[in-house]
């Protein structure tokens, strides 16, 4: 018997093992087959005089309640005031489905979720909207209570049916993802033709928390407009730009589900057209999720700046 030979009872007792752990990895749900849903929760509206604080206080209570559900990860509230303020819209109620598509640009969520809280004769009713930022889709549930009926009690009623409804209807909450190639094979098809502008792109970035290595955002940005037929300079070439994308860019850690670790990302620009002094600003706000820190806040600054690179690109060739 060689020294790599087994004997029949030991070779048995490995092809057991191997069996239980094939099995065990097939048990294993696939990561990359439901990633955890992002939702922000507004504050509820309210006329009712007896009601006057009853919608912030059910919009926490259904931020934290959805928090706990498989599948949905919440946005912190403090982070969409901050996120909002420069639009003015803070946390009130007034999100709309055309509004949508630019609450989710600025906050990273995939859904939006508000309503009302009123008396209706002996009822206490909580109306809930749940709005998709990306198909502008929107469907409602609502919670029905006696007069005296707590808050507590209808944000857990009402929490329930919101998680039913996003997780059986995400189809059609949240736009069919393609693929990277796609997206740059319509991005290519929507410039026009004719020679592209030399564009110097300089976006350092950090992770709070830990340092970040190779800026990711300017990296895609870059690559994105590369293939477009742009021409790339840095701060050393002779080469004069035509276009200089400056910014910055910044990456935190948000809450964990289970194993999978979140990560926010922000991305801020000012694309300077070199010979008028013109200013472009624009920003992207993106969540990714992954099993590592690092992976996960490289893949939302990577995502921000995909998104950016799509906007921008077509407006650098008018």
């Amino acid at each position: 018997m060689n020294c790599f030979s087994l004997p029949p009872h030991s070779r048995t007792a490995m092809k057991t093992i191997s069996s239980l752990l094939f099995a065990a990895l097939l048990a294993v749900p696939a990561f990359a087959a439901a990633p955890p849903l992002t939702i922000a929760v507004f504050n509820f509206e309210t006329t009712d005089t007896e009601l006057r604080d009853a919608g912030p206080k059910i919009a926490t209570l259904l931020n934290a309640l959805l928090s706990a559900e498989d599948g949905l990860i919440t946005l912190e509230r403090a982070e969409l005031e901050k996120a909002l303020g420069e639009q003015e819209l803070g946390l009130s109620g007034t999100v709309k489905a055309e509004t949508a598509a630019k609450v989710g640009q600025l906050t990273g969520a995939k859904v939006l979720v508000t309503g009302r809280v009123f008396k209706a004769g002996n009822e206490t009713l909580a109306v809930a909207k749940i709005i998709s930022a990306e198909t502008s889709r929107v469907y409602g549930e609502i919670a029905r209570g006696n007069a005296n009926a707590s808050l507590a009690d209808l944000a857990s009623e009402l929490s329930g049916k919101i998680a039913k409804t996003v997780t059986t209807k995400g189809d059609t909450l949240i736009a069919k993802v393609r693929t990277r190639e796609e997206r740059m094979e319509a991005l290519k098809k929507s410039l026009k033709a004719g020679k592209r502008p030399t564009v110097l792109v300089k976006i350092p970035e950090v992770h709070f928390g830990a340092p970040t290595v190779d800026p990711a955002a300017e990296t895609e940005i870059g690559l994105i407009l590369r293939e477009c037929g742009f021409t790339l300079v840095d701060a050393q070439s002779k080469t004069k730009p035509d276009f200089e994308i400056l910014g910055e860019a910044f990456s935190e850690r948000g809450p964990r589900k289970g194993n999978l670790q979140t990560c926010k990302a922000r991305v801020e620009l000012k694309i300077r057209d070199t010979a008028t002094g013109t200013l472009i600003v624009d920003r992207q706000t993106s969540v990714a999720v992954d099993l590592s820190e690092q992976i996960a806040a490289k893949t939302a600054l990577q995502q921000a700046g995909i998104d950016l690179a799509e906007r921008l690109a077509p407006r650098l060739v008018q």
